[in-house]
């Protein structure tokens, strides 16, 4: 290998400055992402900011419902990932091969882990609002569609996708959402405790 080579090195060995200007911006962007994870009611309050904005944006201009279209059956697979248990329990009901979710109540208790985690959906649906903003301002992107069709057959695709998501729920026995641990009450305690 000679010099100069390898990935963002100039011909002197060193880090070219495109390269260091770029890593540094990844790292500044991944600080922003470390510091917004506790916020989770105002990461997703932004980003309905942002999807407000941008539904806005293509009722005014009259246009762009190919790529409206297009953000929806993202989010749509998106939650979808989101619903779903990491392992999927029907191709683990005859293989022993590590975790699964419980069927029989003598089995015992496992946490529902996603497929996708609520911090990567936020990301990700967050990261297609603003590329979909961004097509908005490239009239090659405005192609001309009916959209009531489109409106058609996005809300049918949603209504056969939930619906089989929710009998994979039913049969498998688990929903994606908790609220909070359980408590359970004990006996009343009906004596003093000893002072010592």
């Amino acid at each position: 290998m000679s010099e100069g080579d390898s990935v963002g090195e100039s011909v002197h060995g060193k880090p070219s400055v495109v390269y260091r200007f770029f890593t540094r911006l990844g790292q500044i962007y991944q600080s922003w992402l470390d510091k917004s994870t506790p916020y989770t009611a105002m990461r997703w309050v932004v980003t309905l900011g942002l999807s407000f904005v941008y539904m806005v944006r293509v009722y005014l201009l009259q246009g762009w419902y190919i790529v409206t279209y297009a953000l929806g059956i993202y989010h749509l697979n998106l939650f979808i990932a989101f619903l779903s248990p990491k392992v999927d329990p029907s191709l683990m009901e005859d293989s022993d091969d590590g975790p699964s979710l419980p069927t029989r109540q003598n089995e015992e208790f496992r946490p529902f882990i996603r497929r996708l985690p609520e911090f990567k959906f936020w990301h990700a649906a967050t990261k297609g609002i603003l590329v979909a903003m961004v097509c908005t301002f490239f009239e090659a992107f405005n192609v001309p569609v009916f959209w009531p069709i489109l409106v058609m057959y996005f809300i049918m695709l949603f209504c056969i996708t939930m619906k089989r998501q929710i009998k994979h729920m039913i049969k498998y026995r688990y929903i994606p959402f908790t609220h909070g641990k359980r408590t359970y009450k004990g006996k009343e305690d009906v004596g003093k405790a000893f002072s010592s």
